[in-house]
């Protein structure tokens, strides 16, 4: 469970830092998925699979939001390999100066030291 504790505190605090981009290569295992609850508004599919595609989806999403506020609470964990983060942020949405409230609850799979898939619940409005 020391491993788990380790990689979620790591992860949660590269979120907060907002280096969740940079993190990607670090943390995720090459064939790591990524599951939305919906189909994004940038993307045209749920389901992201590898690592470099997780990658493009965190830097379509920053293209296309200005993030305002971002709270980020966890890790949340679940031995043997999982633990849940929660978010909270206000964001801009650049093409149409929107501005947006989103919470939401991801889960993390671990494997082998690295997250493996990543799961995303919303809060329906």
């Amino acid at each position: 469970m020391k491993e788990l504790v380790e990689i979620g505190r790591t992860f949660v605090q590269a979120m907060r830092d907002r280096r969740g981009l940079a993190n990607v290569d670090e943390m995720y295992a090459e064939n790591a998925q990524s599951i939305e609850a919906v189909v994004p508004p940038v993307r045209q599919f749920r389901i992201t699979k590898g690592r470099d595609a997780i990658k493009g989806k965190r830097e379509d999403w920053l293209a296309a939001h200005e993030i305002i506020e971002l709270e980020v609470d966890g890790p949340y964990v679940h031995p043997p390999n999982r633990f849940s983060v929660r978010y909270k942020a206000k964001v801009t949405q650049k093409e149409t100066g929107q501005r947006i409230a989103l919470s939401e609850i991801a889960v993390y799979s671990v494997a082998d030291g690295k997250i493996v898939l990543e799961e995303f619940f919303m809060l329906p409005k």
